[in-house]
């Protein structure tokens, strides 16, 4: 409460009356008496330059002129990432398919389209032996890839297996399973 008094009273007095060795150090501000009684405006140039231009291309200059990061390109190429990539991409394929026959199944009355299972059975058994081989390897692997993957990455959320010997590790793990599992989905 004290300390509280003495340090108004000390402001007061330097507002009404600045001493000379803080005059004199501090000569580029305002003294506080100026500022308390609204007399003082602080005044700076508003551009460096003389020529007036549109601020934004002026922003758009300074940023061509920032340094640009390396970002991913002075890095060594990593299984991590592809992996972190394809399970997003497999993952989108996959639900955005579901959600793709979806909508044309309840839609197939309206059109006259016939996705009933006989007529999907029909079709699919009318196509050639590598042909369905090759459907069934294409809807397997992406899968079979998000599902083994999904499995390490809640392996990871147990705190397990985190060392990059065993993330390498895992990771090839994850490309032989999926691989292996696709093929003999397609082979049946």
């Amino acid at each position: 409460m004290i300390s509280q008094k003495v340090a108004q009273q000390s402001l007061r007095r330097l507002a009404v009356q600045p001493s000379s060795a803080l005059t004199s150090s501090v000569t580029k501000f305002a003294s506080p008496a100026a500022i308390a009684t609204g007399r003082y405006m602080q005044m700076r140039p508003t551009s460096s330059t003389t020529n007036t231009t549109d601020p934004t291309k002026i922003l758009a200059q300074q940023r061509l002129n920032r340094p640009v990061s390396p970002h991913l390109s002075i890095y060594r190429p990593q299984i991590t990432w592809y992996l972190s990539a394809l399970h997003r991409i497999t993952g989108t394929l996959a639900s955005a398919g579901l959600y793709a026959f979806a909508t044309a199944y309840v839609a197939a009355p309206l059109f006259g389209w016939h996705l009933e299972s006989a007529s999907i059975a029909a079709a699919f058994g009318a196509l050639p032996i590598a042909a369905k081989f090759l459907v069934k390897l294409g809807l397997a692997l992406p899968v079979t890839f998000h599902s083994f993957n999904g499995v390490r990455h809640l392996i990871w959320d147990l705190g397990r297996q985190f060392t990059n010997k065993q993330v390498i590790r895992t990771g090839w793990t994850v490309v032989g399973l999926s691989v292996s599992t696709a093929l003999l989905f397609a082979l049946l």
